[in-house]
């Protein structure tokens, strides 16, 4: 097996889907409704204005197949002291085949994502982590801010 990483381009875009609606059913969603089409207009906007970019693992030798995925959104909050820059980096669709696991593409891929954020003057990256993904995350240097709440609409 043969890992290499590439930019997410809109060429992808059908399989990034797949990959990310597998990602939400392996977190526990059960919604039945079909996602597809949401995320396709998401991608699409959010690619061509340059406020998402993400990071693919392609396994050369199965066929350029993509099994990793990581993306990064930007957005733009007012300053304030612990990131003057008021630019947000919000990691998500990190995700890998469950066939292709430990062996190091996600930390490649979360690096990568990382450092399209400080290129884009973030001040701050943040998740909200799946179970499995804590100990990548903290390993990387995140740390836990049980202050995240939600409400939903």
């Amino acid at each position: 097996m043969k890992i290499t990483y590439r930019k997410f381009e809109e060429k992808d875009l059908e399989t990034f889907i797949e990959m990310r609606i597998r990602q939400l059913r392996e977190e526990g969603a059960t919604e039945d409704f079909d996602l597809k089409p949401a995320l396709r207009d998401y991608y699409k906007r959010h690619l061509a204005d340059g406020t998402y970019v993400s990071w693919l693992a392609v396994d050369s030798d199965a066929g350029n197949k993509i099994v990793g995925t990581s993306g990064m959104y930007f957005v733009e909050k007012p300053p304030y002291f612990s990131c003057p820059s008021g630019k947000i980096g919000l990691l998500s669709s990190m995700f890998t085949d469950p066939n292709y696991r430990r062996l190091g593409i996600a930390s490649e891929l979360l690096d990568r994502v990382v450092k399209e954020a400080r290129a884009y003057g973030c001040g701050t990256v943040q998740i909200t982590a799946s179970d499995m993904g804590v100990l990548l995350y903290t390993n990387y240097g995140f740390i836990k801010n049980g202050n995240f709440m939600q409400f939903k609409l």
